[in-house]
């Protein structure tokens, strides 16, 4: 597994910003016994039972709050989340970023590399960069792709990374998410739904911590280069590895905002001229 960047050079922007941390309540409720329960009132079950529900929905949306922490964290599940000191290449890759508009997470499946691209395209929609973060940052809201090799392995990977699952269970019964994914559920915005593809989203805002809102759009390489035509945009995360004349585009893309691309996936093709692009001086005799 390792971490590979071009020697191109990217404009490091500073920008200091706070990292919301939501309070846990669940210790208060751990000594607390069915039989206790059923002594209240009905109507004060009712309340306990709501105020244990939304305590469930509250802890299960904060993925990206919880995860690279100080020291192992134990959940309530059973779950361990891993201090981030185990990550030794996933901290490296992200520190990259000060440095390198593109980076490449080539790594081996099952390593965590999707859930990489995911923190860190949701830490420049948010603004909410960790107190231990030293890799690229933005001033304010930016304006990204997240991208993926097929329209449904981009809904189902890197779609689903981003924003969780699909549902209608929501506060205004609209089609909507359930907030389990890396996006806190509280800073989505107003979502576009790509036409003729069931569940797939072209568009969605996002609040940023200065007040304004950044947006994310995905995108799919079947889509072809002329897809990726348009407009500038401040970052670019490429989930799998994709044709280089889309890379190539992509750069464009990035060219006057000081923008960044990240690539992670596995060189299941071997050493194609993507691959090539993060092997400074191979095949140089």
């Amino acid at each position: 597994m390792g971490v590979a960047a071009p020697h191109r050079l990217a404009a490091g922007a500073k920008a200091v910003t706070l990292m919301n941390a939501i309070p846990s309540v669940a210790e208060l409720l751990q000594d607390i016994e069915a039989a206790d329960i059923a002594l209240l009132p009905r109507e004060r079950q009712e309340r306990f039972a709501s105020l244990l529900a939304a305590l469930n929905r509250r802890t299960s949306r904060r993925q990206f709050l919880d995860l690279f922490p100080d020291n192992d964290n134990v959940q309530q599940d059973g779950r361990i989340i891993y201090a981030r000191a185990r990550y030794p290449k996933h901290i490296e890759f992200f520190k990259a970023g000060a440095t390198y508009r593109e980076r490449g997470f080539i790594a081996a499946n099952r390593v965590g590399k999707t859930i990489t691209g995911a923190y860190e395209t949701t830490a420049h929609l948010t603004g909410l960069y960790p107190h231990w973060w030293e890799g690229k940052r933005f001033t304010g809201p930016v304006t990204w792709w997240a991208c993926g090799k097929s329209n449904e392995t981009t809904r189902d990977i890197v779609q689903h990374a981003l924003l969780g699952d699909v549902t209608f269970d929501t506060d205004d019964g609209r089609k909507g998410f359930a907030g389990k994914g890396m996006i806190p559920a509280h800073l989505m915005g107003r979502t576009i739904w790509r036409r003729g593809s069931d569940d797939a989203v072209d568009n969605i805002l996002v609040k940023h911590v200065t007040g304004g809102w950044s947006r994310v759009g995905f995108k799919s390489y079947e889509q072809k280069r002329g897809a990726f035509e348009g407009t500038a945009r401040h970052g670019i995360w490429l989930d799998e590895e994709c044709p280089l004349d889309i890379y190539g585009e992509c750069l464009i893309r990035t060219a006057t905002t000081g923008g960044i691309i990240m690539l992670t996936f596995t060189p299941l093709a071997g050493i194609t001229d993507t691959v090539q692009q993060f092997m400074p001086g191979f095949g140089d005799d």
